[in-house]
């Protein structure tokens, strides 16, 4: 038994690094043929067109602003949704919402997209708001990809909260603090590791995302900082692109592996960060 547990614990080692090699060994092509440094800081993205170009900061910047807006809608209303479930709610009432929240988990990412096309666009922003946008545009993206990650931050840090003991609670209110005093100076601090954590699994998943920003956010680089307009993603680079038409071998199909890369790795340093902070804030009862 203790080897089957063994065996199970170094295949998902084992998938990481089958992972690592299947990146490498194309991205080496790629960087042999354009310099590293211009691939970090160039700032026009042209891999299938002349002149062709491979400068990933548009790329970056529309993942940075789509998730940018995402955690701007997920964080407050995630955790707000978890300090109600965790301090307000009765328990047949937490016994209903919780589920109910957790199933917005379950939605194809895919329905999403076409619920920022069809919803988000046209009916929020340019209807309600008056906001001149595009058809895709990085906003309507943003907002939705925030709605996909609320039931992970509201779940995770729910958990955290209802973790701390009732006698910090206890303790609060005897001191003359009322219930909101108690839960945003008392039980949101002891629980500020779980809370950080959930925090930054939102944000990996939100990096990670696809098919939402592939449909929502735009197919065209665009380096700008105005969420207004369409912008494409990292990730909906290589949904747009990973179609068959590069020749294999060729620089443009090494900008999948490239891209897919530094995606990997920014995902890696996020979760580098998720660790140092719940090893920082972690609060033992």
């Amino acid at each position: 038994m203790l080897g089957i547990l063994r065996l199970s614990a170094m295949t998902s080692v084992l998938i990481t690094v089958g992972i690592i090699i299947a990146l490498l060994r194309p991205a080496i092509d790629f960087f042999r043929e354009v310099p590293l440094l211009d691939f970090l800081t160039g700032t026009s993205w042209r891999p299938n067109l002349e002149p062709m170009s491979f400068g990933v900061l548009p790329l970056v910047a529309g993942t940075g602003m789509t998730t940018l807006v995402g955690l701007m809608i997920a964080v407050p209303f995630g955790l707000g949704a978890a300090m109600y479930l965790s301090e307000y709610a009765s328990t047949s009432t937490r016994r209903r919402l919780k589920p109910t929240l957790e199933l917005l988990a379950g939605v194809p990412s895919v329905v999403y997209g076409f619920f920022a096309l069809q919803f988000i666009t046209p009916t929020v922003l340019t209807g309600w708001f008056g906001l001149q946008v595009g058809f895709t545009n990085a906003l309507a993206a943003g907002i939705v990809l925030g709605v996909m990650i609320i039931p992970t931050i509201a779940s995770l840090s729910e958990d955290a909260m209802s973790a701390v003991p009732h006698a910090l609670r206890q303790g609060s209110l005897a001191m003359g603090a009322n219930r909101m005093q108690t839960t945003l100076r008392v039980v949101v601090p002891a629980a500020i590791s779980g809370i950080s954590a959930a925090i930054v699994l939102g944000l990996s998943r939100a990096v990670g995302e696809t098919m939402i920003v592939a449909l929502a956010s735009g197919g065209r680089p665009n380096l700008t900082v105005d969420p207004r307009e369409g912008m494409q993603t990292m990730t909906g680079f290589i949904a747009q692109t990973a179609g068959g038409e590069n020749p294999v071998g060729s620089v443009s199909y090494n900008t999948l592996f490239a891209v897919g890369l530094l995606l990997f790795a920014i995902t890696l340093l996020i979760n580098i960060l998720s660790i140092r902070l719940v090893r920082r804030f972690r609060e033992v009862y």
